[in-house]
């Protein structure tokens, strides 16, 4: 590594990849520069070639990994290889920052974490959308004691909208074969990680999953998520690709009041006075608590994936404390498991963390699905236009 210039190579040139190449190469990560690509197909390679000139481009990924070219690697491929190169990014001395989700399994996504932690280097997760300000805010609130013990948190995140053609678009999309899941493992894992990332993870979950309810696919487009936490909490989660217009809201309930997040802003209801003390306390039947409302709007924009991939260098060059672990992915991963596993066993509760049992049986259970897939190698290509699409980032 040259001092102050981190080499980095990209495993997996398809729509995120090509964004992330795009990114580094025209300079927009200080500190970071792009020295090596990589992907089995052809066409994409031709593409590299062309468009990243003085870049080594390879068809196989640990030729790259082990070329001497790079520092760092960017793992862009579908998402049952992440662990995988995750592992063979570790083992030759690279930091490694992958794409959501962690894995499909993550009974496999956390096998590695003890290799991450012995190999002294940097291994980050691209959730982006904890670089959004409210949510940052939200979860400052909730873990700072000032909304007191959590009662309830409710997200309705149904503003995912896809079409038929968006999942005729990839050979992979859509199937329990290529991509291991739907909505909960494609688009909903930003949510899921924020959900665990500002209110903590739950201790069970029970869940409903709708394999193609509204398209023409294998996988789940609509899921329904109910939570349990240590304390007595509960919390519900639902999503969908199939709503439209779709709601992007956020409601988190404790005993010292709620927040709101919805169009763009948070709305904070500060009690005066603890709601449990006042329940016990007070003489009147129908008393009301006195609050103050407070709404607060981002006061800087949402730097998405740039942002991660700034502090992913920031944090190797400099030190700079790391937004998303590449450890966090095990968390929001486990939820999806655990949602499936629910769903596909009578709607019981699943516990968190999960069982060895369950862990196996979920395993085993989404081995079955795979073997009966639809996975097919011809597919029609989505155009790859090399921008960070607006659909990846927070939409209100």
């Amino acid at each position: 590594m040259c001092e102050n210039i981190l080499r980095v190579g990209i495993i997996g040139i398809g729509n995120m990849g090509t964004a992330h190449a795009n990114t580094v190469y025209n300079g927009k990560v200080d500190g970071m520069r792009l020295t090596a690509v990589c992907d089995v197909k052809e066409t994409r390679r031709a593409y590299c070639i062309e468009a990243y000139p003085g870049v080594k481009v390879y068809e196989n990924g640990e030729d790259m990994i082990q070329s001497g070219e790079i520092d760092c690697l960017i793992i862009a491929v579908p998402h049952r290889r992440h662990t995988d190169y995750v592992e063979i990014g570790l083992k030759n001395g690279l930091h490694v920052l992958t794409e959501k989700p962690a894995d499909v399994i993550a009974a496999k996504a956390g096998s590695i974490h003890q290799l991450a932690r012995e190999s002294g280097k940097v291994f980050g997760i691209m959730f982006n959308q904890r670089t959004n300000p409210l949510f940052a805010k939200a979860r400052e609130i909730v873990q700072s004691g000032e909304l007191g013990e959590l009662k309830r948190s409710v997200w309705i995140i149904t503003n995912w909208y896809r079409t038929q053609s968006y999942y005729n678009s990839g050979d992979w999309r859509a199937t329990w074969a290529g991509e291991g899941g739907g909505v909960l493992l494609n688009q909903a894992p930003h949510n899921l990680d924020l959900w665990q990332w500002i209110c903590g993870m739950p201790v069970s979950i029970r869940a409903f999953c709708e394999q193609g309810k509204y398209h023409n696919i294998e996988v789940e487009d609509d899921a329904t998520i109910y939570a349990q936490y240590e304390n007595g909490a509960t919390g519900v989660f639902i999503t969908t690709t199939g709503e439209y217009p779709g709601t992007n809201r956020l409601e988190i309930s404790g005993e010292k009041g709620k927040i709101v997040l919805e169009n763009g802003s948070l709305k904070w209801w500060k009690l005066d006075i603890s709601e449990r003390e006042f329940c016990f306390d007070s003489k009147e039947g129908f008393s009301q608590i006195p609050y103050e409302t407070v709404e607060i709007v981002p006061d800087k924009p949402e730097t998405a994936h740039l942002g991660i991939l700034q502090n992913f260098t920031n944090c190797i060059l400099y030190g700079e404390p790391l937004l998303s672990p590449g450890f966090d992915g095990v968390k929001e991963l486990s939820i999806s498991n655990a949602a499936y596993l629910s769903s596909w066993c009578d709607n019981r509760a699943v516990q968190l963390p999960l069982t060895q049992e369950d862990a196996d049986l979920f395993a085993q259970k989404l081995q079955e699905l795979a073997n009966h897939s639809n996975y097919k190698e011809t597919y029609v290509a989505e155009k790859m236009s090399g921008e960070y699409s607006k659909r990846w980032q927070v939409r209100w």
